[in-house]
């Protein structure tokens, strides 16, 4: 009889605090002990007994649908498993491919080279053969002249031996006509280029030694990147369906509560612009027209990036890829993490600053009166002109609409995209900056000066203050949600602390 395997034991107690579990969050849908509550619930409403909840769950059901999530689970990962095989086979020949296209760019060169190398070969033979036969019939010619001189001479022996002295004469005046003849040839030979020594040389193209000085810059071939393209999560398991139902209703932001965990100090200790969460769950924290830091996911430095000083908002384009503003250099670079090199730099005409990614697009204030939305390549996709000048240091671009703080204005302000403005928000804000969504569109913002965050309902009618200075919160810049969590981080504007904080909606 085949043997199971003992089912493990179930703890009762907390792990964090060794309580006993007594109580419930429906806000968080966990088990809490009664040191949970008052340090992370504090501020969660429906707190439950666990017992009651316990008594009211049936847990044959319950045990079902946990059975049904988990072969769904593993149908998926099994699914993931033969795509991401199937991706490596296609992989090895895109490899082949390449070396094959790498080998047919060199096997191009080389072939114009060799047809300008033998193109050269043959004109210098040509001149080579030109110049020799004009030699060869010069020497012919002096030869000519050097034997007839040579009979002269033999016949001005025999003349002056003649016994008739006018028969002498004569013939003296004849040889000498003929030797005049030579002189005067001679004398022409000054002046003839046959006479000159040639040499042979070769006049390099002056576009060699500047195609040699591109080749020695030349550091490749091309770039082979790794493009990555979104798949169908195609999962369907009981908490993702009840996250769509209520995802497809306004949250009630009467409801939603912020607690802080904890805070981390960082001490960078200067002006901060910008600080976003990327989706391994690390932190970017961007120095005021400075430098880039990256954080691991619990707020430790891990490193500066290797980019140029002078940055100001970043935005996460994928796993690997972020875009940063420089507005004194009116670009935006976008830098990629894994290789650590900047892979295109958008030029655009005006002073850029805050900047959001949505929809293979981003969103990049520009100055202080334009929104612009530009593809990756830096090509316009629409131009939203404001209405009012104002302070573009931090925007989110989402479902079709920009949402942007006006610290100066003491407002946030909702566009869409067609350049309509929806709303404006003006309540209680004191030096509004950094700001995000969660998934159901409302707007959480970091009100500086107030030592608040607040959160401005999707139709920008609605608000209620989630953390203040009372919290323990001072200075706020920039708020961000961790990828697909309802917790993130909050950066002062010194960059002295991380405070990381989790949002209920129950």
């Amino acid at each position: 009889m085949a043997s199971s395997k003992p089912s493990q034991a179930i703890k009762t107690e907390c792990d964090k605090h060794g309580q006993q579990l007594n109580l419930y969050c429906p806000g968080h849908l966990m088990p809490c002990c009664d040191k949970c509550i008052s340090t992370s619930h504090s501020k969660c409403t429906g707190i439950q007994s666990l017992s009651s909840v316990v008594e009211k769950t049936k847990i044959e059901k319950s045990k079902e649908s946990v059975e049904k999530d988990i072969n769904s689970i593993l149908s998926f990962l099994e699914t993931l498993i033969n795509n991401k095989s199937k991706n490596i086979k296609s992989g090895e020949n895109q490899i082949g491919s390449i070396k094959k296209s790498i080998k047919g760019i060199r096997q191009e060169i080389n072939k114009h080279l060799d047809h300008l190398e033998k193109k050269l070969c043959q004109e210098t033979d040509t001149i080579w053969n030109q110049e020799k036969s004009k030699t060869t019939d010069f020497i012919s010619e002096i030869e000519g002249k050097n034997k007839n001189l040579k009979e002269i001479k033999e016949h001005l022996q025999s003349v002056t031996t003649n016994t008739f002295k006018l028969q002498s004469f004569l013939g003296i005046h004849q040889i000498e006509q003929r030797v005049h003849q030579c002189q005067r040839y001679v004398e022409d030979l000054e002046k003839d280029e046959r006479v000159k020594e040639f040499d042979i040389k070769m006049k390099q193209n002056d576009e060699i030694e500047k195609i040699l000085n591109k080749l020695e810059s030349l550091e490749s071939l091309g770039e082979v990147m790794v493009v990555r393209t979104e798949v169908a999560m195609n999962i369907d398991t009981s908490v993702k369906r009840k996250a769509q139902v209520e995802s497809q209703e306004q949250s009630n932001i009467n409801n939603m509560t912020m607690n802080i965990e904890t805070k981390i100090e960082i001490n960078i200790n200067k002006g901060i612009s910008d600080m976003i969460c990327l989706m391994d769950g690390r932190v970017i924290v961007v120095e005021w027209y400075g430098k880039v830091y990256l954080l691991t996911s619990d707020g430790e430095l891990q490193k500066q990036l290797p980019i140029p000083d002078g940055a100001y908002s970043v935005t996460q384009i994928n796993q690997d890829t972020i875009a940063i503003t420089y507005p004194n250099e009116t670009a935006i670079k976008i830098f990629n993490m894994e290789n650590e090199t900047v892979t295109k730099v958008i030029k655009l005409n005006r002073y850029c600053y805050g900047l959001s990614f949505y929809n293979n697009s981003l969103a990049v204030g520009l100055g202080n009166d334009e929104i612009r939305i530009i593809d990756l390549e830096g090509d316009t996709l629409k131009s939203i002109q404001l209405e009012r000048e104002s302070d573009l240091d931090y925007l989110v671009y989402c479902n079709d609409r920009v949402i942007y703080s006006h610290y100066r204005g003491e407002a946030v302000y909702c566009y869409d995209g067609s350049g309509k403005q929806i709303w404006q928000y003006t309540q209680d804000l004191s030096l509004p900056r950094g700001l995000c969504t969660d998934t159901y569109g409302n707007i959480i913002v970091a009100d500086r000066d107030s030592g608040r965050i607040i959160v401005v309902s999707k139709d920008g009618q609605e608000s209620k203050v989630l953390i203040s200075k009372e919290d323990g919160l001072e200075n706020p810049l920039c708020i961000s949600f961790k990828h697909n969590e309802y917790s993130g981080f909050i950066c002062d504007y010194r960059g002295t602390y991380l405070t990381k904080f989790n949002l209920s909606t129950a």
